[in-house]
């Protein structure tokens, strides 16, 4: 797998559009109910959640309390060697199956903390296996910023949060980064 050395001013406007398509979705479903297209564990119907689910938030709290991590994670993966797309993608359906075969049944879930529950997960571990400087710095910056979150994210006894989506999502971003950064060359 080649080595993606890009710059941050590269791909920030995909940050951005990533972003605004998140908001714009949010903005839709205020008329549209596009919260019914959520995941929902071990049901065919709730397959398509896989996909839809991190663009779904049930109101405007929830939207800017995935946005704002999102946002600094997302940046943080532009800056990376790694194939920042693949990264996002992947942690995103991997998080999704996995919740999706080994979640909760009979509840919906919908939002992109999976997705970032799996990118701090992704980095602390990509940092952790590139063994540079940088990527070192980031993992503990993500590690020192997110980890009480990430803790408190996957306790069971938070009412209406889905605790196995953050799990399943941080399971997501470690098997990622094992995959994506054992394979990406040192330069």
């Amino acid at each position: 797998m080649k080595s993606h050395i890009h710059r941050i001013r590269e791909e920030l406007p995909l940050v951005l559009l990533f972003l605004a398509t998140i908001w714009g979705v949010f903005l839709l479903d205020r008329i549209l109910p596009l919260e019914r297209l959520g995941l929902i564990p071990r049901d065919f119907g709730g397959l398509i959640g896989i996909v839809t689910m991190p663009f779904l938030h049930s109101n405007f709290t929830h939207l800017l309390n995935n946005t704002v991590p999102l946002a600094v994670l997302l940046t943080l993966l532009a800056g990376s060697r790694t194939d920042s797309r693949a990264a996002v993608i992947l942690v995103a359906v991997v998080g999704g199956v996995l919740l999706w075969l080994f979640g909760r049944g009979h509840s919906l879930h919908i939002g992109a903390s999976g997705l970032v529950f799996g990118l701090a997960v992704f980095l602390i571990v990509s940092g952790a296996l590139e063994r540079r400087i940088v990527p070192l710095l980031v993992s503990a910056f993500v590690a020192f910023t997110y980890g009480t979150t990430l803790l408190t994210g996957i306790s069971p006894w938070q009412a209406g949060v889905s605790w196995d989506g953050h799990l399943l999502g941080g399971v997501a971003g470690g098997l990622v980064a094992w995959l994506l950064v054992r394979k990406t060359p040192a330069a």
